[in-house]
């Protein structure tokens, strides 16, 4: 049990903001994905915090399901799908 708390300790949570900056994208992209329940997350009253442990298993599982996040979409930006 002394070793769980020690990594609780330890463990990185983000901000809106700084969830934004880590994966280099808008905040309002964050807000929209946490609307749909897309995106693991938590509130501490009415602000969202992230668990940057749990975000990297999450960003790992979009890359197992859409092997396409890690090679780039092919597609030119601006042009339509």
């Amino acid at each position: 049990m002394k070793g769980a708390l020690a990594n609780d300790k330890t463990e990185e949570i983000m901000t809106v903001s700084a969830f934004a900056r880590y994966l280099h994208c808008n905040r309002h992209t964050l807000y929209r994905l946490l609307k749909r329940k897309e995106i693991p997350a938590f509130k501490i009253g009415s602000d969202w915090r992230f668990s940057r442990s749990a975000i990297d298993e999450w960003i790992a599982g979009l890359r197992v399901t859409n092997p396409l996040l890690t090679r780039g979409s092919g597609r030119k930006r601006g042009t339509k799908a």
